[in-house]
């Protein structure tokens, strides 16, 4: 029996050694540069990339969307699902042991007509005891097993990065629906600003035309001029009642249970960022890294396929002992030390069907992980390239609203001194308007530039 043990160690031994999964090569070339990087005094440091916006209510809404979104707890639960697969795919690494204790009592009820059953006190009841141990083990000689192993181990990862993707996808969207709630209550004073200076030149002319220097032409333009204002305000709160909707959507709470400080829109910065270079964006993006999980996995899942067409040995050992008293169940032992081959001879193609749809599914995932590279780079360089765009539109957009306040000024003197006509006043205000929303529109998509900048980097993340 020694011998027998020895050889059973021995297989499995042997077939515990294995190759580790290789990691799979896009075959892309990362470009040495991003075409727009002029970052002067750019932070390195993207961990907590959100605190970097002054604002301490930004920051407490993130930890709250960290702890109570549900979006974020099922891509746990997921990880988890993972890991329980991952366990279960590992077990056949190792032999099946099963234990079985067994006790039978056996009672003749009738006997009559039949001499061999008759009861008599000496057979009214027989007792039975017995106990076994028994293991199987497949051989792994194709290296199937293994493989299967390193295929969960693989969408394991794969399911962990998912989890940072969402969570990077859900910090960013509850920065962006912050910024823009700030913005729209920005517009919204602005507009009530504007309304208030449109009602004080409708007063204006209002005076003019009772005074009969005025036309009634000159007054029904300037109230027109007000109802747009007034119907603006609406629109305005409108809008930031479904940003303040989705803010709380992404917390996870009822939008009755989310309420936002008196924080402005102006004192919200933008940090300069460095993105680095990008072949450094492969170990910084989660979903690059899913992506590249997925494909290892393929690559095993093929040799699980190819293993399923191969001869199949299994080894079984089992003890078992058996007594009629209880005491003397370990007196009667027994052994059985066996092996078994088996084949696939005819399954119809299904073996075959099943290798090829592995190696077109491993196909299917190079092309998506090649895709998600490529996609990563644009989203840096978009990002960049709006920031750049945005940083030269502002510096001339100040200039504009400096000129157009100043413009809508001295309109409104003049025309009050009866230098000048409605209409300048008219186009003055409009202007003013305009470069006024344009002015908070601007500052919301340079700070929503940064958060993109910050998500396309990763957001802090890094492959371990």
């Amino acid at each position: 029996m020694k011998v027998h043990l020895t050889l059973l160690a021995a297989s499995l031994l042997l077939v515990a050694c294995g190759t580790p999964l290789s990691a799979p090569d896009s075959g892309l070339q990362p470009p040495p540069a991003w075409q727009k990087l002029d970052t002067p005094g750019a932070r390195a440091d993207n961990q907590q990339w959100w605190t970097h916006f002054g604002s301490p209510q930004l920051n407490r809404l993130i930890e709250q969307a960290r702890l109570d979104s549900h979006d974020l707890a099922a891509a746990m639960a997921r990880v988890r699902q993972a890991e329980a697969s991952a366990v279960i795919a590992g077990a056949p690494l190792l032999p099946a042991v099963t234990a079985g204790l067994n006790g039978n009592r056996q009672q003749l009820l009738r006997g009559k007509g039949y001499s061999q059953l008759d009861v008599d006190r000496n057979n009214r009841t027989i007792d039975y005891y017995d106990a076994n141990l028994s293991a199987t083990y497949e051989l792994d000689f194709w290296g199937g097993k293994r493989a299967a192993r390193d295929s969960a181990l693989k969408t394991l990862s794969a399911s962990q990065f998912d989890r940072a993707t969402v969570e990077l996808t859900l910090l960013s969207g509850v920065a962006n629906n912050y910024t823009q709630a700030l913005s729209l209550r920005e517009q919204q004073r602005i507009a009530e600003q504007n309304l208030g200076n449109a009602q004080r030149v409708l007063d204006l002319v209002q005076t003019r035309y009772d005074a009969g220097s005025a036309t009634a032409l000159e007054l029904s333009q300037q109230k027109s001029l007000v109802a747009a204002q007034q119907r603006r305000l609406p629109q305005v709160q409108q809008q930031a009642r479904e940003a303040l909707i989705t803010l709380a959507t992404l917390l996870g709470q009822p939008v009755q249970s989310v309420t936002l400080d008196d924080d402005s829109f102006d004192r919200l910065h933008w940090p300069a960022i460095d993105a680095g270079v990008p072949s450094q964006l492969l170990s910084r993006r989660p979903d690059i890294a899913a992506a590249e999980a997925r494909l290892a996995a393929a690559q095993a899942d093929i040799t699980v396929a190819r293993a399923a067409m191969l001869p199949s040995v299994t080894l079984g050992l089992s003890l078992a002992t058996g007594a009629d008293i209880a005491d003397q169940l370990l007196r009667n032992n027994v052994y059985n030390l066996g092996a078994g081959l088996a084949a696939p001879i005819f399954n119809n193609g299904r073996l075959k069907a099943e290798r090829d749809r592995t190696i077109a599914r491993q196909e299917e995932l190079l092309d998506l992980y090649r895709a998600a590279i490529i996609n990563g780079f644009a989203d840096v360089e978009k990002a960049l390239n709006g920031i750049n765009g945005l940083d030269r539109q502002r510096q001339w957009q100040s200039e504009e609203l400096h000129q157009a306040q100043t413009a809508f000024d001295i309109a409104q003197r003049r025309y009050q001194a009866g230098a000048e006509d409605l209409l300048t006043v008219l186009e003055t205000q409009r202007t003013l308007f305009a470069a006024q929303d344009m002015n908070v529109q601007l500052r919301l998509a340079r700070v929503q530039a940064s958060v993109a900048l910050y998500k396309a980097l990763g957001g802090g993340w890094q492959v371990m």
